[in-house]
């Protein structure tokens, strides 16, 4: 498969919103989740979370890119600096190994969307390989993420949106630690 990899702007906010569709990827979500405390994302739920992604595409602020297939994007990854996404504070998924630690060249990738047609052929390792680059040309030390492994059993596609660990091992991330039993946090040191 052959997609060119896009940053999320002004520009490129239509191709976001086709592939999201009218439920904005899942439950009116709009990739917004981890930007927003529990209380704001369940008020926001829907149009609000959509006018908040769009808003954020014409900002300057890095939101993430886009995997397009001659005119139409069939993949997303969510990828910007880790202070952004104020959920991850309080995850104990995504907590901090050092609370000490200094995450302010730290990013994360926290989401993938691959429409059900481009499943299976490589779309989201094409977008964690470039998020990394997007990452480095942005001043990233280190690229973080939060994966699922599926190595105990199947799961749906609705469970795999962070990614899976054996994509992230492969990419040159290493497992700093396990998260409950299927899930960890990995690392790559970029800078």
């Amino acid at each position: 498969m052959t997609v060119r990899v896009v940053e999320l702007t002004e520009r490129t906010w239509p191709a976001l919103e086709s592939l999201f569709g009218p439920n904005g990827a899942v439950a009116g979500c709009w990739c917004m989740w981890f930007r927003k405390t529990s209380p704001e994302f369940k008020r926001d739920s829907g149009e609000a979370n959509r006018e908040d992604a769009r808003k954020l595409a014409e900002s300057d602020e890095p939101a993430g890119l886009l995997a397009i297939e001659g005119t139409t994007a069939v993949g997303w990854v969510a990828v910007a600096p880790r202070p952004v996404y104020r959920r991850l504070d309080r995850s104990p998924i995504a907590r901090p190994v050092d609370p000490a630690e200094d995450l302010s060249r730290v990013w994360s990738v926290t989401c993938f969307f691959i429409h059900r047609s481009a499943r299976g052929r490589g779309v989201a390792r094409t977008l964690l390989d470039e998020a990394v680059r997007h990452a480095v040309r942005h001043g990233a030390w280190i690229v973080e993420a939060y994966p699922v492994d599926t190595q105990s059993g199947t799961m749906s596609s609705g469970e795999l949106y962070h990614g899976t660990l054996s994509m992230f091992t492969d990419a040159g991330f290493t497992l700093v630690e396990r998260r409950g039993t299927r899930r960890g946090l990995v690392r790559k040191t970029v800078g």
